[in-house]
């Protein structure tokens, strides 16, 4: 969740609303946090691998676990390319193709330790994270014992209006995501029951708190304007606020954070695989479990080779923008999940629930068109391949 999101998303959310960014990083917040109850609480009846994927199919049908399980599977698949590419970009500046092989053996170290297992992943994820704590934490001193900033660059107009302010909110949202990935690891947990909704909760607390300071800080060094118009919005803030000496530092954290984004994506990423080759939703193959390991080896060297072609060939940081609207959709189903549990005790999160899955929807909507219009083509050519696979079974059957 403390991922490259953080070093970047203030730049496009300041474009869509302006000081009203912060607005949006509430409203966020809020249904981050609705998503996360939803999802705790579907974690602890069913704490097993795929996340909303199982949910979908448990509570509300194969296909709504299918959908799920695609949006996640696809729009995070395209997320790890982008960021083995993002951390190229700020640990390598130099040839392109020197850039690409960098992104490649990054994926490649990630997955190796992936391959060893749920307890190295953890180990090199507090490494990775603490590291990107320590590179904002240090942003946000420097910056604010400076005084070079200024109370006005928090007032918002409301020309951008609400429209711009969901806008916003959508992008941001993207950067809370992560706590999903928390939820596909119920077979590689202790006391999956107890320990996922907790680790759930506390790292979307932890997440929000830093998204604010960051976002405050920002806006009160650079302003609106400015950080609409930089493309690393945090060195703009640290240049306006007469401390760019630290944008070695802010690099290094961003770099630092891609890393830690493409761990937990490919984690995720691959658990979902191994959820849905079960159910056989993707290739049966991809549900082999390792005997020493205890992890879906083949779903991870397939979804390995898969993301080291994609840096290899393109840049897909300018064609991710479904993306969003996957992880969105993904909350919607499990909101829509979460309402159909049991309602004894359950009134407050079927409250949530409801909240979580209108504000997925709006936020999914009020998403650039061309980001949207290529979420649902997405979307559609899963389904679409799903049909034409059931009838070829069913016919194969029949024979």
């Amino acid at each position: 969740m403390v991922g490259a999101g953080v070093f970047a998303v203030f730049g496009p959310a300041a474009r869509a609303a302006g000081a009203g960014l912060l607005v949006g990083l509430v409203i966020a917040a809020v249904i981050a946090y609705c998503n996360a109850i939803a999802s705790a609480s579907l974690a602890a009846v069913y704490p097993t691998s795929g996340g909303t994927y199982i949910y979908g199919r448990e509570r509300l049908g194969p296909w709504w676990g299918f959908v799920a399980g695609w949006a996640f599977v696809v729009g995070k698949t395209a997320s790890c390319a982008a960021m083995a590419l993002t951390f190229a970009t700020y640990a390598v500046p130099g040839p392109e193709w020197l850039r690409r092989a960098v992104a490649v053996a990054a994926v490649i170290g990630l997955a190796a330790v992936n391959y060893r297992g749920v307890t190295r992943t953890a180990a090199l994820a507090k490494v990775l994270v603490t590291a990107s704590l320590v590179a904002l934490a240090v942003l946000v001193v420097a910056i604010t014992v400076t005084g070079a900033t200024t109370a006005d660059n928090l007032r918002w107009d409301g020309h951008d209006g609400v429209y711009g302010v969901l806008q916003a909110a959508g992008l941001l949202f993207f950067a809370f995501a992560g706590y999903a990935r928390v939820a596909t690891l119920g077979e590689e947990v202790r006391d999956p029951r107890r320990t996922i909704p907790r680790a759930i909760l506390i790292a979307l607390s932890i997440t929000v708190v830093v998204y604010i300071a960051v976002g405050v800080t920002a806006l009160l060094a650079a302003g609106p304007q400015d950080l609409a118009a930089a493309t690393a919005p945090l060195v703009a803030a640290a240049e306006a606020a007469g401390v760019g000496g630290l944008a070695p530092v802010v690099g290094v954290g961003a770099a630092l954070a891609s890393l830690g984004a493409l761990l937990a994506l490919l984690t995720g990423v691959g658990r979902t695989c191994l959820a849905m080759s079960r159910h056989r939703d993707l290739p049966a193959w991809l549900s082999a479990v390792h005997p020493r390991y205890d992890v879906p080896h083949r779903a991870e060297v397939a979804l390995a080779v898969v993301i080291c072609a994609a840096v290899a060939v393109g840049d897909l940081r300018e064609v991710i923008g479904f993306s969003s609207f996957g992880v969105l959709l993904y909350y919607a189903i499990a909101n829509a999940a979460a309402f159909t549990l049991p309602s004894p005790g359950k009134r407050g999160v079927r409250a949530l629930s409801v909240l979580g899955l209108l504000g997925c929807l709006t936020l999914a909507a009020t998403l650039p068109w061309q980001s949207a219009l290529t979420g649902v083509a997405v979307v559609a050519a899963g389904i679409t391949g799903r049909l034409i696979i059931l009838r070829r079974r069913g016919t194969a059957m029949r024979r």
